[in-house]
């Protein structure tokens, strides 16, 4: 037997409540099924939509402790949590979609073109490869999970969600039509999704609607002058005339940034096989991270290179649609590293960049997140006890754009002494990336607001992550709540281990 939750509405009486069933579970019931055997032995009547049972059609999305899923391809579990999609609830499980609908209306994201008789032009065809890099954006079947899950969309109107920038960027890149609809994408909010990827995440048909929809139509509207944001392009310039996405925080003590006083001390008889890529919020902003990174790499009995040629990854630009100089970054950086065995990274960012969007420029490269080469290698025994009591935060450039999430929590469960403890959501983007930090510094604030939340019901010392962006928002909202808690880099929190 196993318990069943469902949360049912009831329009007469206006009331929301919550009721438990128990079935006897078949191999690999699915949770369409389970309604079903919950509406026959019990007569429960509780409303759910479905059609196809294929999967094709997308009506009986709706969320399964928490995640929107399709009913149909689901696979119920014992104390399984079922709810409706969203708030807009007319019975039970099954929500009104009609502002959906009329949104879709509005922003006429239907394939137009001119009428070839009446003497304008024939419409293009889509050429093969053409049909095979835009057929996933087509594929979509409006369940509506990733406007269910988006974190954006809860923060701010302004966005129309990750369904219709799908839809726009689609009608955008196919030849049959006659209109661009970057313009249209920027007025509905474009620049206002942080690239968390938890859209494509709970796609049913794992349409990568950010690198491949956002991002894409992001770069056209740049290309047709609609954008970027004013704080994009600043960035985009001090890339293009310093390489870096960054100025050196000279503060810090590192007057030219980590790489170039590293290589100022360090010299080796024999070229390293590791290499060290610092990222330039590393490099320039935060170089204590670098020095413990390389502290705890010689504790463990290797060496490691960092060639201070290396240049910003590029994910800056990519991220915001500002793709005229990344190949040439690419290049540069390729070069500088192709010779050597492991490349690190302490930067969600850059690792994701490098590992993912390289190879569509033409260069491969054996990248690892810290986190992973240094999972299996940290004994226990080797450190001193670290008496703190923290939680882990999630980057969503680790955990969605590389699979990394057990690495850190393994590590953290390695340190002595320490007590760690998981928070209600830790993957749940903090609003730091996709420019929104620089570009839509409300939207980020009000994320990193809710992720605090989740902190301080903790009572911990700290929040570990890996990504300096991360860092940044998260602390910057913890100090304006006047949070005990606050930001600790993994590298610092191992160094702490190791001194």
């Amino acid at each position: 037997m196993i318990t069943v939750n469902v949360k049912r509405y009831d329009p007469v009486k206006d009331e929301k409540y919550l009721e438990s069933y128990e079935i006897n579970e078949s191999d690999k019931m699915k949770v369409l099924d389970a309604l079903q055997t919950i509406n026959e032995e019990y007569d429960a009547n509780i409303a759910y939509r479905y059609s196809c049972r294929a999967g094709q059609c997308g009506s009986c999305a709706i969320k399964i402790n928490g995640e929107a899923k399709l009913a149909c391809k689901a696979e119920i579990n014992d104390n399984d949590l079922l709810e409706p999609l969203n708030d807009d609830v007319i019975k039970d499980l099954i929500v009104d979609r009609n502002k959906l609908n009329d949104k879709t209306r509005d922003l006429n994201m239907y394939l137009s073109y001119e009428d070839e008789r009446i003497g304008k032009r024939k419409p293009d065809i889509i050429l093969p490869t053409l049909y095979e890099e835009t057929d996933a954006l087509r594929s979509c079947i409006g369940c509506y999970s990733c406007l269910a899950m988006c974190p954006v969309l809860k923060k701010t109107s302004e966005f129309a969600g990750p369904y219709f920038m799908r839809g726009l960027s689609s009608i955008t890149f196919d030849p049959r039509g006659d209109e661009s609809r970057s313009g249209q994408a920027v007025d509905s909010g474009l620049y206002c999704c942080t690239s968390c990827g938890k859209c494509s995440e709970v796609c049913p048909k794992e349409i990568n609607i950010y690198g491949k929809a956002i991002e894409i139509i992001r770069a056209r509207a740049v290309q047709e002058k609609e954008g970027p944001l004013e704080a994009h392009k600043k960035i985009h310039d001090n890339v293009k005339n310093t390489g870096k996405s960054v100025g050196v925080d000279k503060d810090t003590g590192y007057e030219e940034g980590f790489a170039v006083e590293y290589n100022k001390t360090h010299q080796f008889n024999e070229k390293p096989k590791i290499a060290f890529f610092t990222g330039c919020m590393i490099n320039n902003k935060l170089p204590w991270i670098a020095e413990y990174l390389v502290k705890i790499l010689n504790k463990l009995g290797y060496e490691v290179d960092i060639p201070q040629q290396q240049v910003c990854c590029g994910s800056p630009l990519l991220r915001t649609g500002q793709t005229d100089i990344i190949q040439d970054l690419v290049d540069c950086n390729y070069e500088t590293f192709k010779e050597y065995d492991i490349i690190l990274t302490v930067c969600a960012g850059c690792g994701a960049t490098l590992k993912n969007n390289y190879p569509e420029y033409g260069a491969k490269l054996n990248v690892m997140d810290i986190s992973e080469f240094l999972e299996d290698k940290l004994n226990p025994d080797d450190m001193k006890e670290v008496n703190l009591k923290v939680t882990y935060h999630d980057p969503c450039h680790l955990a969605r754009s590389q699979n990394i999430t057990f690495q850190p929590r393994n590590i953290l469960n390695k340190i002595k002494g320490l007590t760690f403890v998981e928070m209600d959501k830790p993957a749940q983007c903090c609003g730091a990336g996709g420019g929104v930090k620089s570009g839509k510094s409300e939207i980020a604030e009000a994320l990193a607001d809710e992720k605090v939340e989740m902190i301080d019901k903790l009572d911990v010392d700290h929040v570990v992550t890996i990504c300096p962006f991360c860092e940044y928002n998260i602390q910057d909202s913890l100090t304006k709540n006047n949070s005990e808690a606050s930001v600790i880099n993994l590298m610092e929190l191992l160094n702490k281990a190791y001194d």
